[in-house]
């Protein structure tokens, strides 16, 4: 048995067990994995940031008073969010059916 000592406000405590055992290298997930899961965390953040774009774009327009080119700037907006939200949502689920196929 190893014993690691650490001191902790001035007291020298001994630590039973202070060796760590590396895991097998067969125990790291594959790149395939790493990979899926990247992708899927960075579209599904391209969606929520999509979404809230298009919360403040209706801010926009209600709060544009009847002004009709901050009506059309917000509509602009709204557009551009919907837009961007339905290709990551689309990208999430051909990234999911792809790997649901390997």
């Amino acid at each position: 048995m190893y014993l690691r000592y650490v001191s902790v406000f001035g007291i020298l405590l001994s630590v039973p067990g202070a060796v760590a055992e590396a895991g097998v290298i067969s125990d790291a997930p594959s790149f395939a994995s790493v990979l899926t899961k990247t992708l899927t965390f960075v579209l599904s953040t391209v969606g929520i940031i999509a979404i809230l774009a298009l919360v403040i774009s209706g801010l926009m327009y209600m709060l544009a008073a009847g002004d009709s080119g901050r009506i059309a700037e917000a509509k602009k907006y709204a557009l551009a969010s919907i837009i961007g939200a339905s290709i990551a949502l689309a990208a999430l689920i051909i990234v999911r059916q792809i790997i649901r196929l390997l």
